[in-house]
């Protein structure tokens, strides 16, 4: 056949190369070429059409093997000139397309484009070249392209090139994004994204919930300007000991000349870079509120997170996460950092859960292991450590558990014929990084070994753990800070002996959803019982020896476990009770709220009324709103001249634990070394000074700081009244070699 011989099945003309000479007959000079539609009738190229003697007999678009066009033989012998396959190829090389395609892979050839059409429009129309004369030369040689598929004449024959009527019914194209639409898609999804829209709502909620935090955040600290001092100083020091000095980090500028003075207390060494940016009390401050902040959004997000991973629901898992880090108990933790930043501790799990598959609604799913989640979750959990061991030794024995009991389920799978149950990169992952988590922790953990055996009075005993064990009462009895309960529960604070360690209540609303959880739940009955077990366990730790004199619960604990002598306040393991009242609770909520889009899908239109939605959301509502605090936020007292002026080392009176750590605040301008600090014991050292001091200036003082080291004292008068210190701005220097200096308010002796 020639090359313009139309498809015998679908009655489709095939492309023909452009440049492929014509077969002999098929066309001469003079005469007239012609292309078979798709009907099948012949049009001409001269400007004349075909008329309907021209036709072949038959089906349209389909010719009888004795039918042939006019010009265009329908057959050919073996002997005759090499004929062109259906891909419009002349050497006869390629194969005849018997279902009329225009190529192997259903596309048009590309020189069926270059003419002006070349796009099928139809079963039975010709493509690519029109027909019989695509191909084929004219004439003396003249080229004759066909038209696009409607078998009418190419533009170079003379004759207008008429547009398909038809066309303006087809879908329109998509349009082509530019580079400015692909970022602002990219954008709008990142926006949109659930997790985008849990973090921004977390930090909004932390906000509004610690107001007015931000209000004046140069000036104020929430609750007391006494550890809230200290740690803000934790946070200077740390950068710029990074900054200067790494070496000396842990020998810190306050109680000189103690070396390891900076594990006096936990370090909150995590925000170390945020201690970077900024010199001086204000920015030392200001730097507190905002990590004070961040560490709720934190808390809400992080929590938020694992309850989703388990498998709660939206509103369930915000549940969670608001009652995780908005609990009435913690109202009387905000003078302590250390303590509120425990979003790392959810968000952690989270991960690890995340990158080993696991859900506690569906189970171990292999199918969905990530190792870098895996890598994430160990990387938060070192840093959480990195904080402080006071929420984070806890911590840090619960993943060391659940380590060792993912290795029996590891071995045991193996046993069982499963030659790789958790996968090698997830192997590797666990590996790595819980030797990450085991470094980091042993190398914060050195410093505390080392001041333990310097300093025996710091380390707790049954005795000191008595002192703040809570009593059951102390589970329904809120803080002062809470606005819902504080003015409420003020009597049963007055029965406990230390309140603001002992008031543990996480909300009666929390209690409230966590009991219905136990009957109502997307969690299964077993996981439903293991949580209230943890609530259990986790609330008896925080009765300390409260709880049958701790004989079964928290003086094992004390007595055998690296570290846990360290922590003095049981009633912190609270923490742990509170997460899983949250997610005893979001279980609840998630199945109330799939019974609420049953009960929707019955109505019509299927779509939950204001109600409904109301009654979601309510939860939630009361969860936020049991929350809300009164907190104080006393203005920070104003760095004294001479603290930007007098060199170190030097000592700062009146000394006591509260008034020295706004001295280790004021310290941030210079770091010069100060015999001040407070933490969470006293060296022996320090309160020697304090006591030979009373009676400053005198012969047995002066010596003793001068053999200290120590340079300069400085007293500051608007702080003597009430204390020991009161009258000794009045006595006399004479003859023992010092100077008396007014700077400001205070008054320097130069030793």
């Amino acid at each position: 056949m020639t090359t313009g011989q139309s498809d015998a099945t679908s009655g489709r003309a095939e492309p023909a190369d452009a440049d492929a000479p014509a077969p002999a007959g098929a066309v001469g000079s003079g005469a007239r070429q012609s292309g078979t539609t798709g009907g099948g009738a012949p049009t001409g190229t001269d400007g004349g059409t075909g008329t309907d003697e021209a036709a072949p007999t038959g089906a349209p678009g389909r010719q009888p093997d004795d039918a042939t066009p006019t010009g265009a033989p329908g057959r050919q012998p073996d002997d005759a000139a090499p004929k062109s396959d259906a891909i419009g190829r002349p050497d006869g090389g390629g194969e005849p397309d018997a279902v009329g395609k225009a190529d192997r892979d259903g596309k048009p050839d590309a020189m069926e484009k270059a003419d002006g059409g070349g796009e099928p429009d139809g079963a039975g129309k010709a493509e690519g070249g029109g027909g019989a004369d695509g191909a084929g030369k004219a004439g003396a040689g003249k080229k004759v392209q066909g038209a696009a598929g409607d078998g009418k004449a190419g533009p170079d024959s003379g004759t207008k090139t008429k547009t398909d009527p038809w066309e303006s019914f087809g879908p329109a194209p998509d349009p082509v994004p530019t580079r400015l639409g692909r970022i602002g898609r990219a954008t709008g999804r990142f926006l949109g994204h659930e997790w985008t829209l849990a973090a921004v709502a977390s930090l909004a909620l932390a906000v509004l919930l610690t107001w007015p935090t931000l209000r004046y955040p140069l000036y104020t600290l929430p609750q007391d300007y006494w550890d809230p001092s200290l740690q803000a100083w934790q946070m200077a020091w740390s950068g710029h000991a990074l900054l200067t000095d790494p070496a000396r980090l842990w020998d810190s500028n306050t109680f000189f000349p103690e070396q390891w003075s900076f594990a006096f207390s936990d370090t909150l060494l995590g925000y170390a870079p945020a201690g970077m940016i900024g010199n001086g009390p204000e920015a030392a401050v200001l730097r507190y509120n905002i990590m004070f902040v961040l560490a709720h959004a934190l808390a809400t997000f992080g929590a938020y997170a694992l309850a989703r991973q388990l498998g709660a629901g939206r509103i369930g898992a915000a549940v969670a996460g608001a009652s995780y880090t908005y609990a009435p108990w913690l109202l009387a933790q905000a003078g302590h950092l250390h303590i509120v930043s425990n979003g790392g501790i959810p968000l952690a799990l989270a991960m690890l859960a995340r990158g080993h598959g696991w859900s506690l609604r569906h189970g171990y799913r292999p199918q969905r292991r990530h190792a870098g989640w895996a890598y994430a979750g160990w990387v938060v959990a070192a840093w959480q450590l990195s904080l402080g061991f006071g929420i984070g030794l806890p911590f840090a024995y619960l993943l060391a558990g659940v380590v060792l009991v993912s290795a029996v389920s590891w071995f045991g799978r193996r046993l069982t014929g499963v030659r790789r149950p958790f996968g090698v990169r997830l192997l590797v992952a666990d590996l790595v990084g819980g030797l990450l988590f085991a470094v980091v922790g042993g190398l914060l953990a050195v410093p505390y070994f080392k001041v333990s055996e310097l300093h025996p009075n710091a380390v707790r005993t049954i005795g000191d753990i008595a002192i703040y064990s809570p009593p059951v009462s102390g589970f329904f009895t809120a803080p002062a800070e809470s606005r819902v309960w504080g003015e409420l529960h003020e009597g049963a604070r007055a029965a406990l002996p230390w309140h603001p360690e002992m008031t543990l209540l996480p909300g009666f609303v929390l209690y409230a959803l966590a009991a219905g959880g136990l009957f109502f739940s997307v969690w299964r009955l077993r996981h439903r019982l293991l949580l209230l077990a943890g609530v259990l366990v986790t609330m008896a730790l925080a009765m300390g020896t409260r709880f049958l004199h701790g004989t079964y619960t928290y003086v094992p604990l004390f007595e055998h476990l690296p570290g846990w002598n360290g922590l003095r306040t049981p009633g912190r393991m609270m923490l742990w009770t509170t997460l899983l009242l949250g997610l005893l609770a979001a279980g609840a909520v998630t199945a109330f709220c799939a019974r609420v889009r049953e009960l929707a899908a019955e109505r019509v239109p299927p779509w939950p009324g204001p109600w409904l939605r109301l009654a979601t959301l309510l939860p939630l509502l009361l969860v936020i709103g049991e929350g809300l605090n009164v907190t104080p936020h006393p203005v920070v007292p104003q760095q004294p001249v001479a603290m930007r002026d007098v060199n170190g080392p030097m000592l700062v009176l009146p000394s006591s634990q509260n008034l020295d750590q706004p001295v280790m605040l004021w310290s941030t301008t210079r770091f010069q070394d100060v015999v001040n600090g407070g933490s969470g014991f006293t060296p022996d050292s320090l309160a020697k000074v304090r006591e030979l001091t009373l009676g400053f200036p005198d012969r047995p003082s002066v010596d003793y700081l001068r053999g200290l080291g120590v340079r300069n004292v400085v007293i500051l008068r608007g702080q003597l009244a009430g204390t020991p210190w009161e009258r000794i701005v009045d006595n006399p220097v004479d003859g023992l070699g010092i100077t008396r200096e007014e700077v400001g308010d205070a008054v320097v002796y130069r030793l």
